[in-house]
């Protein structure tokens, strides 16, 4: 073996998707309508997907990276979405560590809080009342205040 063998492998099919997606882009780019097209579209599933990520935020789970792909997706095109997705990764950052600080005490009402917030949405989506009918439990405080009984 020579000593290149130990060497990483270089990420040439990595740059080659890049420049071949750079390339597309720029054909797009070079057609006003399709690319008045590419944005508008490109705009919505963002803004779909940045929306999703934040009513996931509460919630046990990926809502953060949700929330970063959004704004990810957006970067690549609009680069006011880049510069909001540094300072919110900056500010979730300072969250992280500051709640690493804190006393078990603290941490503990975050936990409930999120729990809380949980429980909630379950309730409000009618799941305590669909669960307690399959076991034939009618509680009216399960219902659904937005569905109804």
């Amino acid at each position: 073996m020579n000593s290149g063998d130990d060497e990483p492998p270089k990420p040439r099919r990595l740059h080659g998707l890049r420049t071949k997606l750079h390339a597309r882009r720029e054909r797009i780019r070079a057609n006003p309508t399709l690319n008045l097209t590419y944005r508008i579209a490109l705009g919505a599933i963002g803004t779909l997907v940045l929306v999703t990520g934040i009513l996931l935020i509460p919630y046990p789970g990926p809502g953060w990276l949700v929330v970063f792909a959004g704004l990810g997706i957006l970067a690549t095109e609009f680069h006011w979405a880049h510069r909001v997705n540094v300072f919110t990764k900056r500010q979730y950052q300072r969250w992280v560590r500051w709640l690493g600080r804190q006393h078990w005490c603290t941490k503990l009402a975050v936990a409930a809080v999120t729990g809380a917030i949980v429980l909630v949405t379950l309730w409000l989506l009618g799941t305590f009342s669909l669960v307690g009918s399959w076991f034939g439990v009618r509680w009216s405080w399960s219902a659904s205040p937005l569905f109804g009984p």
